[in-house]
Parts: structure tokens; C-alpha cells; sequence
């Protein structure tokens, strides 16, 4: 397995599969999570945003991270999401996530109440010191009450532990000011929201995105066809697999990943309560995308 410190490529965010009283579905999981290694993604990210982190409690995460580092077995790197609104949950999570064998952290802050830059980078901070594994920024505007700013994503880009970010803004010249600051201290991967093969051409890693479950095979060609530096032929390939990005921003994200998966045998379940499965209708989306880019 490669270092992940030198981690490149295609990493799917891992649906948690449920089942109808709300337990984890190993065995689902378990499947899926081969799957994707056999169609030659480069890692797995369980309990990322796609995981629906946000909805498990501590014993269901841990059971997420077991799973998936048993059936990764050594073949790619897992890189188990930590998150909290509170800096003391965040490090238990890290630090029981390195004993059941994850490869890597993938740090969210969640909050409630605003947290201002200083908290913000010690939170991050305590996260990155409380195991020896490499640690991915996850940065989403969009959610998160208390974002990473490029002044902080600076100041934490000097720990050694520190050595990815992961940016699911829609601001692509953003992970550029990230690449300019951090002067390659800090490796820059994209997310679904980015055109993925741009972020390769400004010195992007690779993408960490839920829809990758979908389309494994094909992001990894992508992929491919940006380190060899063909950009004609991965910007044919970009515009062909865009619409399964614009499908998916329209819906909730593990709502239509999940449903996606059905589609192709995987049954992860339905999302967590409040949230809502598709409905017909936008199933049929999903299929239509799905066969277009050759996913069914």
C-alpha cells in the first residue's frame, strides 16, 4: 500500500448502510467497500459527509471504522472521518480510530455556536496531535458554521501530523490561493462540487466525493488521463461524468448515492431519519444519469 502521506488519486466517501431499525449494515458495507477496491480506487473515506456522520452515534462510527478497515484489509488506505462539536469527542474519535487500524484522519469540525479562527485552528490542532496518522482538512462552507479560512488552513499547514485539505467549496481559484499559501507543505484534494480535472491541472491530488461510488471506474480513468497529463482526453471524460455531479447537487447527497447503489445491486438502505430516500421520480434521475455514462 502506498504511503498515504504520497496519496494521490481517486478516494470515495463511503455510504453508511442501514438498516430499517437504524443499525449499521457490515455486511453491505463490507461489499461495497471491495467493490470499489476491486474497480481500482486509490483509498476509502468512511463517516465522511456521504457517511452521514452527523447521524451516528459513537458505538455506530466505531462499528463503520471496524468494517471498513477489515474488508480494505490492507489494499488502500482508510482515512476514518473524526467529528465534533467538541475538541474532547473529536480526540477520542482519533484516537480510537488509529486503534482499530484506520490509515488516516479525515477532520470535520462541527458547531453549534460560532468559533472564531483561533478556536478553529486549535481544535484541528488537538486533532492532528492526538495520533501519529496524517490528517485531511475537510473544509464545506456550506455546512460547516465555522469554516477553515486560508489564514488558518496557513497556520495549520505547519504541522507535521497536517498534510491534506479537502475542499468541497465551489470556488476552484480558492484551493489555488490554498496551493499558493501552503507552498506544498499541505496537499489539495478536490470534492464532487469542483470540476475535478481542473483541480488536477492546478496541482490538485485527486477528489474524496461520494458520487465516486457510483462511478468508480470511471473517476479512476479520469484520474489516469490528468496524471498522464492527456487534459483533451480527461476534459471529454469530465464533460461526460459532469452530469453525474449536477444530478447529485440537486438531491440529498446520501439520499442519492444510496439510491444510485440500488440501482446497481449495492442496498445500502435509506438515509438516517429526518432525512428522506428519494422518491421516484428522482430516482429515475439518477438512473438516467447512471446509464448515461455507462454505470448501469
Amino acid at each position: 500500500m502506498t504511503d498515504i502521506r504520497n496519496l494521490r488519486g481517486v478516494v470515495p466517501y463511503l455510504p453508511t448502510p442501514l438498516t430499517s431499525d437504524g443499525a449499521v449494515d457490515e455486511g453491505a458495507l463490507r461489499r461495497l467497500v471491495d467493490h470499489l477496491i476491486g474497480e481500482g480506487v486509490h483509498g476509502v473515506t468512511p463517516l465522511g459527509s456521504t457517511g452521514e456522520f452527523a447521524y451516528l452515534d459513537f458505538a455506530a462510527k466505531e462499528r463503520v471504522v471496524i468494517a471498513t478497515v477489515e474488508a480494505a484489509a490492507g489494499r488502500v488506505p482508510v482515512i476514518a472521518g473524526v467529528a465534533a462539536t467538541t475538541t474532547w469527542d473529536a480526540i477520542r474519535q482519533a484516537r480510537r480510530w488509529a486503534e482499530l487500524g484506520a490509515d488516516g484522519i479525515l477532520a470535520v469540525m462541527e458547531a453549534y455556536f460560532p468559533v472564531n479562527e483561533d478556536g478553529v485552528v486549535a481544535y484541528f490542532t488537538a486533532v492532528a496531535d492526538a495520533t501519529d496518522l496524517p490528517v485531511t482538512l475537510y473544509t464545506n462552507p456550506n455546512f460547516q458554521r465555522s469554516d477553515l479560512s486560508l489564514d488558518a488552513i496557513d497556520r495549520l499547514s505547519h504541522h507535521p501530523n497536517i498534510v491534506f485539505v479537502k475542499d468541497a467549496s465551489t470556488n476552484t481559484g480558492r484551493l489555488l490561493s490554498m496551493l499558493n499559501r501552503t507552498e506544498g507543505r499541505i496537499g489539495v484534494f478536490a470534492a464532487s462540487s469542483h470540476i475535478t480535472a481542473a483541480v488536477m491541472l492546478i496541482g490538485g491530488r485527486g477528489w474524496l466525493a461520494g458520487p465516486s461510488c457510483l462511478i468508480p471506474r470511471q473517476s479512476v480513468r479520469l484520474f489516469e488521463l490528468c496524471e498522464a497529463r492527456q487534459w483533451d482526453a480527461a476534459m471529454e471524460l469530465q464533460r461526460e461524468l459532469w452530469a453525474v455531479n449536477q444530478a447529485f447537487a440537486r438531491f440529498n447527497l446520501a439520499g442519492a448515492v444510496k439510491a444510485g447503489l440500488k440501482l446497481q445491486g449495492f442496498d445500502c438502505g435509506d438515509p438516517a431519519p429526518p432525512q428522506r430516500a428519494l422518491g421516484p421520480d428522482e430516482v429515475a434521475v439518477v438512473r438516467r444519469v447512471l446509464e448515461r455514462v455507462g454505470a448501469l
